[in-house]
């Protein structure tokens, strides 16, 4: 399963977790607020703000769970923070595939972590059911603002 005796891989791991959580719901925050303001259309119709909020929150989805990559690649330099099993990690591009299958709760299960890395993990599930659902209703009640003005 993996070592967790080495307390300073562990804290680092929640150290790390910590930031990119917070990184992720800031960014989510402060993005959605941003989007509201590109959708605005002030009563004018406009077909297309509907497509903007929604390429919006898909990029800020990918610019979390690049957050998450990272967070991860950072802990993955230390050995004693544990690692991914299944696969050798080739670079920053593999850690962004198993970010993206974990923050969507996807997960294929061909790469499986060990050790502290595991909370990071764990976290960034919930993280991004989260973040998910959020824009999920963000997106309900966009679409419920343009069909209620007739722009949509």
């Amino acid at each position: 399963m993996g070592d967790y005796s080495n307390w300073g891989a562990n804290l680092l791991a929640v150290g790390l977790t910590l930031v990119a959580v917070g990184s992720a719901v800031h960014t989510h925050y402060y993005g959605l607020r941003r989007i509201m303001t590109w959708t605005d259309s002030g009563g004018r119709r406009h077909g297309n703000q509907l497509l903007r909020a929604i390429f919006g929150v898909l990029f800020l989805h990918t610019i979390e769970i690049w957050l998450f990559a990272i967070a991860g690649w950072m802990l993955l330099l230390l050995p004693s923070a544990g690692g991914l099993a299944g696969t050798e990690i080739g670079g920053l591009l593999d850690l962004v595939y198993f970010s993206a299958t974990v923050f969507t709760t996807l997960g294929f299960g061909d790469m499986v972590p060990y050790g502290p890395l595991r909370f990071l993990v764990g976290t960034e599930a919930m993280t991004g059911f989260v973040l998910i659902t959020w824009s999920a209703s963000f997106t309900y009640l966009e679409m419920q603002r343009y069909w209620k003005r007739g722009t949509g």
